[in-house]
């Protein structure tokens, strides 16, 4: 999302040369159209190939069955509705909307001019084909909501009727329910993710496996949200993603100029970037939040004294200054800034609660019957001392964190041994089991539900922390339509959380995104780049 789906569109910031990827060959200098498409303004041209070193290739180009969503795979479609800059919710798909007094029924008027990239219009007939594929085929039900049933009530309003309350349904028409071409998955079904056609503004050419994907952009696109200034079209005529897997491969093409758009760039480059001429750097930070999580029906986690003592033994300027290199935000409570539900109440609350206290941590172990009887530096209980593992998966950064966390634990008695998975299926594996004890992990999503889906009933398959008490919290959040009390529900369950200790929120990271040689680049958690302002430079 992170609920690892989500790292992406945050989750998060993406988007030639004339490269002809596919064939093996690079050119060093854009392509541009020349003549009568230049820019008065002599800054910038319409037209040419951009080119961007993506993070991840995704699995699928058909929304309804990817696991991983970013700007890879989302581009060709839209959604209902769209966001700000900021994350507001703003009309997309659909001009307006509006919802019953019970809040179970959404209704959503369409705009007319919208047409799919093969040239049939949008009508809620066809919005509706999409919703109800969704919820027929989509791996992932649990991000649509209690969704009963959809319902065409005139020839451009869709109304959708839910179960229940539901406040997040906002948030799954502008981040899930994009609109399919019904034409095209009449005629490729299950294989639509292999020519797929919507109503955004790139269309889809061309997917080399491991090598690249292609588009063109949709010239008949005029229906951009209000996030875009540029209400049309696309400059560009093609946008390039390439899977460069080795991170100085990626960086060797940034700086020969064969890639515009160097995404999520390793921490170790960025002070080398930000001092090359021509460069610019986008830091934008997460809808998101990285973790140290305890698996709490392990016996060690299950007294909320060790929790506590563990949250106060740990330091988190070293981990944001060293493991990632300055490009992070410390957080101490259970959301950051850039989701809704953060309240700078709860987050100074934590952050004295947990400001770091060897002395108290000791005491609080000491109380839940953990000493240094033998004098070895390391706790002990019952004749067992307190040695436990921490799990990781991932790079150098996660590498780093984990060495310091192990330092600092060590500090107040606990002995902590690293364990590095190679893979995520692996560690989601042992996660699902509850064969591991602590991990390091991250969460990712632009509505403070993704709380629910941690730890709701049910749902903690992970941190395995669930309560009649902290549920109730959690669903009056979900179930309160009225924005300014949501809120205040969501601060009762950050008060809970912080007192509970079920994890230890670390840092809020900060995505940097290199690019070069083009005009009108604008990116944002909730967002992503937006592909109709962005233009090349003359040169």
């Amino acid at each position: 999302m992170m609920l690892r789906f989500y790292r992406f569109k945050q989750w998060i910031s993406l988007l030639l040369v004339t490269v002809v990827f596919l064939a093996g060959c690079t050119s060093s200098t854009p392509s541009q159209t020349n003549g009568e498409n230049d820019q008065s303004s002599g800054k910038a041209s319409v037209g040419g190939t951009i080119v961007i070193a993506a993070p991840t290739e995704p699995d699928t180009m058909d929304m309804h069955l990817t696991a991983w969503y970013d700007d890879a795979n989302t581009r060709i479609y839209d959604f209902l509705l769209a966001r700000s800059e900021t994350g507001k919710i703003i009309p997309g798909l659909a001009q307006s909307y509006s919802v019953s007094d019970d809040g179970k029924a959404w209704t959503f008027q369409l705009r007319k001019d919208v047409t799919f990239q093969s040239g049939a219009p949008m009508t809620a007939e066809t919005v509706k084909l999409s919703i109800d594929r969704c919820l027929k085929i989509c791996p992932d039900k649990l991000m649509l909501g209690p969704i009963e049933k959809v319902e065409v009530s005139g020839p451009y309003t869709v109304k959708i009727t839910l179960t229940e309350k539901y406040a997040p349904f906002l948030t799954i028409a502008a981040d899930f329910l994009a609109v399919l071409d019904p034409a095209r998955v009449d005629e490729l079904g299950d294989k639509f993710g292999n020519n797929p056609s919507a109503t955004g503004p790139l269309v889809f050419h061309e997917k080399v496996r491991g090598a690249s994907l292609t588009y063109k952009l949709n010239k008949a696109y005029k229906w951009s949200p209000d996030n875009a200034e540029n209400k049309g079209a696309p400059y560009l005529d093609e946008v390039v993603f390439r899977f460069i897997k080795d991170d100085d491969t990626k960086m060797l093409e940034f700086k020969k100029g064969t890639v515009q758009i160097f995404q999520q760039v390793p921490t170790n480059y960025v002070n080398e970037l930000e001092n090359l001429p021509g460069v610019e750097i986008s830091k934008t930070l997460e809808a998101g939040l990285n973790y140290l999580g305890f698996n709490n029906k392990n016996p060690y986690f299950q007294d909320v004294r060790v929790r506590q003592a563990i949250a106060m033994a740990v330091d988190r300027t070293p981990i944001v200054q060293y493991a990632m290199s300055g490009l992070a935000k410390p957080i101490h409570g259970p959301l950051p800034t850039t989701i809704p539900g953060y309240s700078q109440k709860i987050e100074d609350m934590a952050k004295e609660m947990y400001k770091r206290d060897i002395t108290k941590s000791k005491q609080l172990l000491a109380e839940a019957g953990w000493m240094d009887t033998n004098g070895d530096g390391i706790l002990e209980k019952n004749g067992e001392p307190f040695s436990t593992e921490l799990m990781i998966e991932g790079g150098t950064e996660k590498q780093k964190m984990a060495v310091i966390l192990q330092s600092q634990l060590k500090e107040v008695g606990i002995d902590v041994k690293i364990t590095s998975v190679t893979d995520w299926l692996t560690f989601r594996d042992r996660m699902a089991k509850g064969t591991h004890e602590m991990f390091l992990n991250e969460y990712g999503w632009l509505d403070p539900d993704i709380l629910h889906l941690i730890f709701g009933k049910g749902n903690s398959t992970k941190l395995y922390f669930e309560t009649d008490e902290l549920e109730a919290l959690l669903s009056k959040g979900r179930q309160e339509i009225d924005e300014d009390r949501r809120m205040k529900a969501y601060e009762e369950v950050g008060d809970y959380l912080v007192k509970a200790s079920p994890w230890v929120p670390l840092y809020n990271r900060e995505t940097v995104t290199a690019y070069r040689d083009i005009e009108g680049f604008k990116s944002s958690a909730a967002t992503g780049v937006i592909f109709q302002d962005i233009q090349l430079k003359k040169k």
